[in-house]
Order: structure tokens, then sequence, then C-alpha cells
């Protein structure tokens, strides 16, 4: 199974710009689409974006217009570039594959993630 490893978080101000990678240990569109989940301190993880290999996105609304989801085949990578965040976008970051049509996970390997932390 094609192993996933997440990078990029950090602290960041308001308003700021981050971008994650999510590199894959072999080909990373070996699932149907990738997918970005985050999971905020007592909250429950939820879908951010997800991107297939022909390069169909969709993210959730609340990012629309300030992320961007896109893929390097060749590198056997996919970002999530970050704009104008907010404090509510502090999260861990995860990837995972996942099923295009609804973004539920197909894989049960959550990786360690990547924190991002949005504060003044």
């Amino acid at each position: 199974q094609v192993q996933l490893m997440e990078s990029g978080g950090g602290w960041v101000q308001p308003g700021g710009s981050l971008t994650l990678a999510c590199a894959a240990s072999g080909e990373i569109f070996s699932y149907d689409a990738l997918a970005w989940y985050r999971q905020a301190p007592g909250k429950q993880r939820e879908l951010v974006a997800r991107i297939t290999e022909g390069g169909l996105t969709k993210l959730r609304s609340s990012v629309e217009g300030r992320f961007t989801i896109s893929s390097d085949k060749a590198k056997n990578t996919v970002f999530l570039t970050m704009n104008s965040l907010k404090p509510e976008d502090t999260a861990v970051y995860y990837c995972i594959g996942a099923e295009w049509r609804t973004g539920r996970p197909l894989s049960a390997n959550w990786g360690k993630g990547t924190q991002v932390t949005v504060s003044s």
C-alpha cells in the first residue's frame, strides 16, 4: 500500500500563506482521488479538498477562494496551497487516498499529519 507523508505546516499570522505537501512512496493516484482532511482540537476530522489524477478538484465551501489543491504527478506529490489563512484554519492537516464522489477515505492508514497554527 502506498504510504503518504504530509509536510509544510507551521505557524503563520492571520492573512498569511502556507503550502502543504503530501508525498507518496509510490503512485500518488493509486486511489480514486487524493484528499486533504484537517482536525482541530476537540473537533471531528473534516474534509478540506480533493483532487483526481485528471485534475478535477473540489474544496469545502469555507476554503474556496483561499485554498488550492494541485498535484505534481512526476514527483508523486499533492499540494494544498493556503492563502488568507484564518485562526479557524488551525488544525492538523492529513492527506489520504479517497473516493472522488464523496471524499470518503479509502484507507485507514492516517499519517501523522502536519500542524498548521494561525494566530497573531
